[in-house]
């Protein structure tokens, strides 16, 4: 040691009730900044999902609006491939325009021969048929389309309904005489009188 340098000593403090009572304190104020602490970052993680729930949704609402101003172009691509005018430069843009539809996740639906869905169809044309067991879309008169489980616009049909169904529900006759009256039922254990 130099001459310049004094040695320092620390008394050593033995822990009294006041310091215990001081540290019981600061741990009681470290778990309450602690629980604070928490408290705010779970605030701000429901704060960030919430934020980008609802982020997603208005993406998925502007999707769906701007494919909604897409359909009446679709449905007079459709008319015109239905005639056989769809060819040339008018063709390439109207590929382009469904692939802008792919492109959101917007598929068509709506063929002839699928089973009648009230929540897909709306049904506009209606009658009886042999042909089908079960009520069946046999025309479609317009596309519909969906953007995964949700329908942004129904398929306009025509229904066929099974024509016996329709025919035993709507068939009175019990075999008996046209404008004859039916023989009274007798009660059970008598035989009906002659008449």
């Amino acid at each position: 040691m130099s001459e310049n340098e004094t040695v320092t000593q620390v008394p050593v403090q033995e822990s009294t009730a006041d310091d215990r009572a001081g540290d019981g304190d600061l741990s009681r104020q470290l778990a309450e900044r602690t629980e604070d602490l928490q408290r705010v970052t779970a605030e701000y993680a429901n704060y960030r999902r919430r934020v980008d729930r609802d982020r997603a949704l208005v993406v998925d609402q502007a999707a769906e609006r701007f494919a909604a101003q897409l359909f009446p172009i679709v449905d007079d691509i459709e008319r015109a491939r239905d005639h056989g005018d769809l060819t040339g430069a008018f063709k390439v843009v109207a590929d382009r325009v469904l692939g802008l539809l792919d492109g959101l996740g917007v598929s068509a639906f709506g063929v002839a021969g699928d089973p009648f869905d009230p929540a897909m169809h709306e049904a506009v044309l209606h009658d009886t048929s042999d042909d089908v067991s079960v009520p069946t879309a046999t025309t479609v008169l317009r596309q519909g389309f969906r953007r995964g489980d949700r329908v942004l616009r129904t398929a306009m049909v025509a229904v066929s309904e099974p024509s016996g169904a329709a025919a035993t529900a709507g068939d009175g006759a019990t075999g008996d005489a046209a404008g004859a009256d039916p023989a009274p039922e007798a009660a059970p254990g008598e035989t009906p009188a002659a008449g």
